[in-house]
């Protein structure tokens, strides 16, 4: 399956007029797309348009317009879409309980060894072992959530397709054993994954104007600022880290450390061409580690 391009993403302008209607789309898409494997486990399958839903929304909440940042984000997430002959999933860890987390995890460690897609039953049955990214492995403790890949030959694809033949999902740990029929639903959709690119759910006007983007003033230490292309203020300068940013309610000194020397070079610049500067920042829920820099007056127009 081909990854996403940059060149199909949306700006965040027009994104902002399709965003309501396309995230019920992806919801309705998704939820044909998920298995629940036992009690606790949950594997939504991916492909790229799921994975470009999942660019659009961290571009939507970080803000990112800048092509190089955008490009950036592609790469990360095209990780997360199969390959050729490939199906690729994000396994969750469902735990309830906020005080039983920690303690179920490390239940579970070791699961990366123990879940397989099964085709067919008795001697002829295929068992095909998932494939987990080993960055999120550890020996000691395991992550909520994992992606995972099957590789399946043509044999293994003929099996799929073919309905007279059982699919299921199959856990072994010795904590948690469990196995489900794949839902016919799902299992259709892994079957066109397949066979073809999924159909785009949201297309890009090659009319939509360029989305007008930040422009880099200078790169301090492992932070930068930038010129918003639509500044509030005079001077209005945004300062960041340079690589993936924490929520600011949740920065710890490090970030912070890593934000401060950059943030005084702003202030001091903004201070110097228009005699004061404002230093701002949205604390809210979700809104990330980023603090405006400005002279007190509103910019023209």
């Amino acid at each position: 399956m081909r990854p996403v391009d940059s060149a199909e993403i949306v700006g965040l302008a027009a994104y902002a007029r399709v965003r309501d209607r396309y995230r019920q789309q992806i919801i309705d898409y998704k939820r044909q797309r998920r298995m629940d494997v036992g009690e606790q486990i949950t594997l939504v399958f991916e492909n790229r348009e799921t994975v470009r839903f999942q660019i659009q929304e961290m571009l939507w909440v970080e803000r990112i317009s800048r092509p190089a940042a955008v490009a950036a984000e592609v790469a990360v997430y095209n990780e997360l879409v199969p390959g050729e002959g490939e199906l690729s999933a994000t396994l969750l860890i469902e735990i309830t309980e906020p005080g039983r987390i920690r303690a179920e995890l490390e239940r579970l460690v070791g699961i990366s060894e123990h879940v397989f897609l099964v085709l067919g039953e008795g001697p002829g049955e295929r068992a095909l072992r998932a494939s987990f990214d080993t960055r999120q492995l550890e020996d000691e403790r395991i992550s909520a959530v994992h992606y995972i890949r099957f590789a399946l030959g043509d044999a293994e694809r003929g099996a799929l397709a073919d309905a007279s033949c059982r699919a299921r999902v199959r856990i072994t740990h010795p904590q948690y054993r469990r196995e489900d029929e794949i839902p016919p639903r799902l299992r259709a959709c892994l079957v066109e994954d397949l066979a073809r690119e999924p159909a785009a759910l949201l297309a890009r006007d090659p009319a939509e104007p360029a989305e007008p983007v930040d422009d880099l003033v200078f790169e301090l230490g492992g932070a930068r600022a930038l010129r918003p292309a639509r500044p509030g203020f005079e001077g209005h300068l945004i300062v960041e880290l340079a690589g993936a940013s924490p929520e600011l309610l949740e920065a710890g000194p490090g970030e912070w450390a890593a934000l401060w020397p950059a943030l005084q070079r702003a202030a001091r610049d903004v201070g110097r061409e228009h005699g004061a500067a404002v230093i701002a920042a949205d604390a809210a829920p979700g809104a990330p580690l980023r603090v405006h820099v400005y002279a007190p007056r509103r910019a023209a127009g």
